[in-house]
């Protein structure tokens, strides 16, 4: 699998490091030593993936990311940053970063993610997986992974890409509960230092996105010590008045 790669990078010696390793791969790299030269030459390149450190003169990593999605680019981003807390992992993968590393990082981790990237990228629909190249329908909630486009009760949502793999996987599987762990596999090959809260910071802001009253979500529920699930509100209310009066409750509500 070679692709044509941007390495971002201000450290000449970590920059030739990647390099090598991307090269012996069958890639061809390009080093640029800033986030503006960066964001030149993913316009004029079109690469099929971006490894970027996060602190760069000029613009950094941050920004470069914020640019690249306001401007609607579906690239693959790789980060890397010697920043370790979880809010700045979170602030990046939010931003639309698809995968973020930790300096010092093995080299031949950095390749396995790399490969994971590319592979994913390369599947029909992209983020979503290859089963899921078709509409997903959760009552008036909407999911195309091959347009990478949400709606609800048509109108437009705008997702990042993380909130878009989580929401994804949920719709394909409506009524059926994800465990966290499950949904960060979905979100797939994350930083060692990422917990569960990378899930419950991206369910967060979709239920700001696609619920009527994000307290009270209605369509994207919360099973107490289990994880979340993806309901059609009209279906679950009809299920609420058909069940017989003093009948046990569902188990996998809500509480």
């Amino acid at each position: 699998m070679c692709a044509d790669v941007i390495v971002a990078e201000d450290d000449e010696k970590q920059a030739e490091l990647v390099r090598r390793y991307l090269e012996r791969e069958g890639h061809a790299v390009r080093i640029v030593g800033d986030g503006l030269a960066a964001l030149d030459a993913v316009r004029n390149r079109e690469p099929d993936l971006l490894v970027l450190d996060v602190m760069m003169p000029r613009a950094d990593g941050l920004d470069v990311v914020r640019v690249l999605r306001a401007e609607a680019r579906e690239l693959p981003v790789l980060m890397l940053t010697a920043r370790s807390t979880e809010d700045d992992l979170l602030l990046g993968l939010d931003l639309g970063a698809d995968d973020y590393m930790t300096k010092p990082y093995s080299p031949r981790e950095l390749m396995a993610r790399v490969r994971t990237l590319l592979r994913r990228a390369r599947r029909p629909g992209g983020a979503a997986s290859a089963a899921d190249d078709h509409v997903l329908r959760v009552g008036g909630l909407v999911v195309d992974p091959e347009r990478h486009e949400v709606t609800v009760d048509g109108e437009p949502v705008e997702c990042t890409r993380g909130e878009f793999r989580i929401l994804a996987a949920l719709a394909a599987g409506p009524d059926r509960v994800f465990s966290r762990q499950r949904l960060l596999e979905e979100l797939h090959g994350f930083d060692r230092y990422i917990s569960d809260r990378t899930v419950d910071v991206h369910v967060m802001n979709l239920r700001k996105k696609i619920e009527p009253a994000p307290r009270r979500p209605v369509r994207l529920l919360t099973v107490f010590g289990v994880g979340y699930k993806l309901t059609d509100p009209a279906k679950e209310r009809r299920r609420v008045t058909t069940t017989p009066r003093g009948a046990a409750p569902d188990p996998a509500s809500p509480a």
